[in-house]
């Protein structure tokens, strides 16, 4: 009887951290917190063997931007294009309030840093109609997108909830990762990379 009432709880406790909307543990302090994805594997689609190549403008490129995947609007992606700039990764699904609460400040950062740094969207956990769907819907259309449907960029970065930013240095280093309620603070971090 005991196993009975244990299984359907732990299902649930799963399931809720999996699904977890805006949640987050450690990454809400704002500190930066050493790169995961420095020392991440080169997933089957990075196209790389780790090695520092040139990206856009003569850049080297770091690991943690050797990787290649699919726009929501099926267009290619080279990570290598981000290479030498402060990269905002916001990672968010479809059907995430707290991930379209974030979506007008996101699209603003976007514009105000166009050129200075680069705003990529990471969508996942849903399919990619739904994805494009979002982007039409809150307006982030001024951004790439990836699909991540396989979650392939979202393992790269060790990312485990949707409404999550992973803000990258010039170099390519992790400056913060975490929830940023609303896009709050967002500019903030990225000014500070910009100068």
């Amino acid at each position: 009887m005991r196993a009975r009432t244990l299984a359907p709880a732990a299902l649930a406790a799963a399931l809720l951290t999996i699904a977890g909307c805006g949640t987050d543990s450690a990454g809400d302090a704002g500190a930066a917190s050493p790169s995961k994805a420095a020392s991440a594997q080169p997933s089957a689609g990075s196209g790389g063997s780790g090695t520092k190549a040139d990206g856009a403008d003569g850049a080297e490129v770091p690991e943690t931007l050797n990787f290649t995947a699919t726009t929501v609007d099926g267009k290619p992606f080279d990570a290598k294009s981000l290479a030498g700039k402060p990269t905002v990764l916001w990672f968010w699904a479809p059907w995430c309030p707290t991930c379209k609460a974030q979506a007008a400040e996101t699209a603003k950062v976007a514009t105000d840093y166009q050129g200075r740094a680069n705003v990529v969207g990471v969508a996942g956990l849903d399919k990619n109609a739904a994805m494009r769907d979002f982007v039409s819907d809150t307006g982030t259309g001024s951004f790439p997108h990836l699909s991540d449907e396989a979650g392939d960029v979202w393992k790269r970065f060790e990312v485990t909830q949707q409404s999550h930013y992973v803000i990258l240095d010039k170099d390519g280093a992790t400056a913060y990762e975490g929830v940023l309620p609303g896009g709050e603070g967002l500019a903030e971090k990225v000014a500070a990379l910009t100068g």
